[in-house]
């Protein structure tokens, strides 16, 4: 069982374009490893330290984005109920609104501003939401 290599290397532009979206898990990772120590050169194999090193990157890579992926939803969190900026894709206006909720799309945080998502690339300015001062009753007592 042997993967022909020619197939990813002569790949056309619309095929690598559509490939790029993909992303490749742990399983696909070992699989690669597998097909590259199955087809070495007999006379001349990586070490067995070159392929550890490969999967502790790969590991890496994987702790990495999903921190990121974390750290992009505990920005979309804190900006709960502040005022954005936003630039909407194909808009000339920026919209202006306060946060009214977050959303998981497909992985990825939203922020949800008048009513429509917009990912947190869009938003271009963040500021606190303006507070009206809390309404004071003051009694006056009259004595006879």
């Amino acid at each position: 069982m042997s993967t022909a290599i020619s197939s990813i290397t002569g790949a056309d532009p619309a095929q690598a374009a559509a490939a790029a979206g993909q992303t490749l898990t742990q399983a696909n990772f070992l699989q690669l490893l597998v097909t590259q120590m199955s087809s070495q050169d007999p006379l001349n194999p990586e070490s067995d330290t070159d392929f550890a090193a490969q999967l502790a990157q790969f590991s890496a890579l994987q702790q990495s984005q999903a921190m990121s992926q974390d750290m992009s939803i505990l920005q979309a969190n804190s900006m709960m109920g502040e005022i954005v900026t936003v630039a909407p894709a194909g808009a000339s206006a920026p919209v202006t609104g306060q946060v009214s909720a977050v959303q998981i799309q497909s992985g990825t945080p939203v922020v949800v501003v008048n009513g429509q998502t917009y990912s947190l690339s869009q938003v271009t300015a963040i500021s606190p939401p303006v507070s009206t001062p809390a309404a004071t009753s003051t009694t006056t007592q009259t004595s006879n």
